[in-house]
This record gives structure tokens, C-alpha cells and sequence, in this order.
């Protein structure tokens, strides 16, 4: 199986004690947030889970005890945007981040890197020329620590109007315009562009629309070959494995104006106040009208055990 930690917040940047000390209690409760009385155990064993998958927008506080995870298969999708404070008010600087990747890079290999430039967003700050000069910027700076990048483009939530004043989505011409300019940039530097839930009009040749964490992702990733159950998408277009997240939404303290995580920085501190890193549940303790149900773990790899054999 896949255990996933960042469709709704992110663990690395703001919980990472947290994490670690799950892995070494060797399991991890997630409650449903459409159903918060509902609680998912999951076991934390390497011979269920295939691979952790992480999304942050700053990997650098798992770097010192990133060893922990030696017996975990580990992918990274990092973002790294050009934007500044006033769009990503508490995102660390840019360069800082590159560093992060590097390093951790480094640590666990390449193959095992995603680097994620989106949601891409025009203002009058941030233009297609800039977008297409800081593009560039960072694919030189990642060459040879990734040969992948994720594009997407800004959706209108409900909460991005809300949190994002006057934002609008970027124009068919201006899409295109990009995405030619992305694709030679990163040909250049030996990387895949893979579209998120974009339009197949934007496919050429080193762009593809196959999805950033796809079957085929991981399978190149983990260097073998995986037998994914069938489920139903979380959205028509998107062939991404994303089940299974431990995270919790309106907890991620970056701030970013575009987030579809998080209702407003009130409820964000709020949540925030009540997270314990000893707990089983990033946010919280159990309560007696809690129902924690066992996962059903097993391993997606030929000829591994699944979950009731280590129980």
C-alpha cells in the first residue's frame, strides 16, 4: 500500500517529531474529516507499506533523522514556486529550499524526487516573462537532483477566492504560451514535465498528462512493478494514488493564499494549539465516541505479507 502524508497538510515542514515518533510507535491514527468520529489505524511496517509519500514545501527539519526511514521506500514531491511573502507569507526562502532538496536528494537519490512548480498563478508581479525566467532558475539549480517536475495551474476553490482577492485563472493562450516554454527549459535540464490535472492540449514531448503520482510514477520510483487495486479517482482526470493520508486539513502553517487545505489562519492556529507530538492523531486525543477501525494494509509488491500476518 501507499501511505500518504501531504494532500492535506505538511507533516515534514511543521510535525515532523510527530512523524518520528509514529514510526517508532509503529502505527499512526488518522481521523475522517468528513466523518471525525471515524479513526483509521494504520500499521507502520515496511513490509505493507510500499512507500511513504511526502509533499512539503520545506523538507529540511527530516533531514538530521531522515535514517529512521531507512527501511521505508520514501518519494518526495517538493514545491518550490517563485512567489514571495505576499502570496507565501511563511514559506522559507526559495534558495533555502533548493538547498533541501539537494541535500535530501542526496540522501535517498533522485529517482526518489519530485519537484513541484505550482500552482502557477499570473498577477502583475508575476508575469509569464518572470514565471519563465524563475522556471529556468530553479531547473538549473535541481539538474541532476530530479528528472521530474509537476505543472499545474491555480484553481478557484471556494476558499482560494475567498482567502485570494481578486485571483483568476490563467487563460488558455497564457497556458500554452508557458508550458512551451517550460518543456524546452526543462529538456534542457534532462526533466519530464508532468502535467496535474491539466488539459491533454498541453502534452508535447517531454510533457505528459499521465498524473504526478501515478502507477507508472512510483513503479519507475520503487523500480518494480505494483498491483494497485482499482478505486474510484478522487477526480475524473486524475489517475494519482491518494488514498490512505494521514494528514489533517486547516493545520499547514505556510499561509499560502491558494491553499484548498486550509479555511483561514484562525482555524489553523486554532488546530495548530491542540496538536501533541506524542499522540497517535496529528491533531488531538481520542475520545471515548471515537471508533478506531484497522486498516486493511497489504502489500501492493509481489510475494509480500499483508497486514494480518504482522498483527
Amino acid at each position: 500500500m501507499i501511505l500518504n502524508t501531504g494532500s492535506r497538510t505538511d507533516i515534514p515542514a511543521y510535525y515532523s517529531d510527530w512523524f518520528y515518533n509514529r514510526i517508532k510507535a509503529g502505527y499512526v491514527l488518522s481521523r475522517n474529516p468528513y466523518d471525525p468520529s471515524r479513526i483509521t489505524r494504520y500499521l507502520l511496517n515496511p513490509e505493507v507499506i510500499d512507500v511513504i509519500v511526502f509533499c512539503t514545501k520545506n523538507p529540511r527539519p527530516m533531514l538530521d533523522r531522515i535514517s529512521l526511514l531507512a527501511d521505508y521506500d520514501t518519494f518526495w514531491f517538493v514545491t518550490i514556486t517563485p512567489y514571495g511573502e505576499d502570496i507565501e507569507p511563511y514559506v522559507p526562502p526559495k534558495d533555502q529550499v533548493i538547498d533541501s532538496f539537494r541535500r535530501l536528494a542526496e540522501l535517498i537519490g533522485s529517482g526518489r524526487m519530485s519537484w513541484r512548480y505550482d500552482p502557477v498563478l499570473i498577477t502583475d508581479r508575476y508575469s509569464i516573462a518572470y514565471h519563465i525566467e524563475q522556471f529556468g532558475r530553479m531547473a538549473e539549480a535541481l539538474s541532476g537532483y530530479t528528472d521530474q517536475c509537476v505543472v499545474s495551474f491555480i484553481d478557484l476553490y471556494e476558499k482560494t477566492k475567498r482567502n485570494f482577492q481578486g485571483i483568476q485563472s490563467v487563460a488558455a493562450t497564457e497556458q500554452e504560451t508557458l508550458i512551451s516554454s517550460f518543456s524546452q527549459i526543462a529538456k534542457e535540464n534532462g526533466l519530464q514535465i508532468h502535467l496535474c490535472c491539466e488539459n491533454v492540449r498541453l502534452v508535447r514531448d517531454n510533457v505528459d498528462a499521465g498524473g504526478c503520482l501515478s502507477k507508472a510514477v512510483l513503479e519507475r520510483a520503487l523500480d518494480c512493478k505494483l498491483d494497485v487495486p482499482r478505486k474510484k479517482a478522487a477526480r475524473d482526470e486524475c489517475s494519482c494514488l491518494l488514498g490512505a493520508d494521514i494528514g489533517a486539513y486547516n493545520t499547514c502553517g505556510h499561509g499560502c493564499l491558494y491553499c484548498y487545505a486550509n479555511y483561514d489562519r484562525e482555524t489553523v492556529a486554532r488546530n495548530r494549539k491542540m496538536h501533541n507530538s506524542s499522540s497517535p492523531l496529528l491533531i488531538g486525543e481520542v475520545s471515548e465516541q471515537d471508533v478506531i477501525k484497522q486498516a486493511e494494509q497489504k502489500s501492493w509488491k509481489d510475494g509480500q505479507l499483508d497486514m494480518f500476518d504482522l498483527v
